[in-house]
């Protein structure tokens, strides 16, 4: 069965030019379009699609308002536009807090230069999140919104904003099952790593709000994210955190109570003496940064005291990290199925039966506390 599609969009020609590239796909078929964020409501409650496509700037109502609303009555997976700039990362990370799954770049140029790549990713991407955890609703835990209303349109700085600091997310409405792993044994770690994809920036916000400001050890965070995206997740996390957040950079000091995010584009390693080096991304490889690399920098520099989480995400990215990690004697845990919004590298590293412990996403911060000495 196809994959039904609404686009959102005010602009007539991304609005056509993105309905006929999914329509070129015979697996896809766009159901409907949209003009901005009530019409986006309206037909997202009349033809339920499977998947969204949204702008964020619009009249009448912005998109990650409407992302709000969506949310709320019909919950859909939302992949969001966005302009690769560090406002247009902020507008994002919103939408993904609101409760988008994804993202794209919102570039014409690259539409008209490169037809078949645009068409490939945007086709790939739509499927990946068709096939998405619809609990993912309740996962991002929107604020409750009241029906939409008549209003002016809001000016676009409001939409570029960074948003406020606020408390942790609450827990979802629904817990997923139980996992049967036990509760971890404590252990003098010299190194946190954390992977991720699609799905890790709501993931890791929920993981690391968790976190005393004293938390006994080092932090690495590896995030699937384009390099203009993550100096300002760096950013959000670091307000929203009792820990210290900073995106990474070259000859930073690995110390308790600090998180290093890798910067997009670019590649994060460790060294045994506590230092990090940001290397030039590698064309030859997938991902910018990629988890695989910085999980086997840690596994020479560390051997058995590194604890490694593989979170939310599509693919197999780090479960050749992880198994160089095992060899070495450090620990490695994967979310469990129930809360991520893909099991792909999670479930690799099951599969690859190197899990020493599955968790769900709310259970993993704690577990991090309860591990670390």
């Amino acid at each position: 069965m196809a994959v039904k599609v609404l686009v959102v969009d005010d602009s007539g020609f991304f609005r056509r030019r993105v309905s006929e590239i999914l329509s070129a796909d015979p697996t896809i078929q766009v159901v409907g379009t949209a003009t901005n964020g009530r019409e986006a409501i309206d037909q997202a409650l009349a033809l339920k699609p499977d998947v969204i496509t949204m702008d964020y700037e619009m009249p009448m109502m912005d998109g990650i308002t409407a992302v709000r609303h969506i949310m709320q009555r019909c919950p859909t997976p939302v992949l969001m536009f966005s302009s690769l700039t560090h406002e247009g990362a902020r507008v994002t990370l919103d939408a993904l807090d609101a409760g988008a799954v994804d993202y794209l770049p919102k570039n014409f140029e690259d539409i008209s230069r490169n037809p078949d790549k645009v068409k490939q990713l945007l086709c790939e991407k739509v499927h990946t999140l068709s096939r998405s955890n619809r609990r993912f609703g309740s996962y991002a835990s929107p604020a409750p919104v009241a029906p939409p209303a008549p209003a002016a349109p809001a000016p676009a700085s409001s939409l570029a904003s960074p948003a406020p600091a606020r408390a942790p997310l609450p827990a979802r409405a629904s817990a997923p099952a139980p996992t049967h792993s036990p509760t971890p044994k404590r252990k003098p770690y010299k190194l946190v790593a954390i992977g991720t994809s699609t799905g890790g920036p709501v993931a890791l916000q929920r993981v690391l709000t968790q976190l005393p400001a004293n938390f006994p050890a080092p932090i690495v965070l590896i995030q699937h994210m384009p390099a203009a995206f993550t100096k300002a997740f760096a950013e959000r996390l670091d307000k929203l955190c009792r820990i210290n957040v900073k995106e990474a950079e070259d000859g930073d000091v690995l110390r308790p109570g600090l998180a290093l995010l890798a910067p997009g584009g670019k590649q994060m390693m460790v060294d045994g003496r506590g230092t990090v080096k940001i290397l030039p991304g590698d064309e030859r490889l997938n991902y910018k940064p990629c988890v695989d690399i910085t999980f086997g920098s840690a596994a020479k520099s560390y051997g058995d005291k590194v604890l490694s989480v593989v979170l939310t995400g599509m693919g197999a990215d780090g479960r050749e990290g992880a198994r160089l990690l095992k060899q070495g004697g450090s620990t490695v845990w994967a979310q469990d199925e129930a809360s991520c919004v893909i099991y792909g590298m999670p479930m690799a590293i099951v599969k690859a039966n190197l899990a020493d412990a599955v968790y769900s996403l709310d259970e993993i911060g704690k577990h991090l506390v309860e591990a670390c000495v």
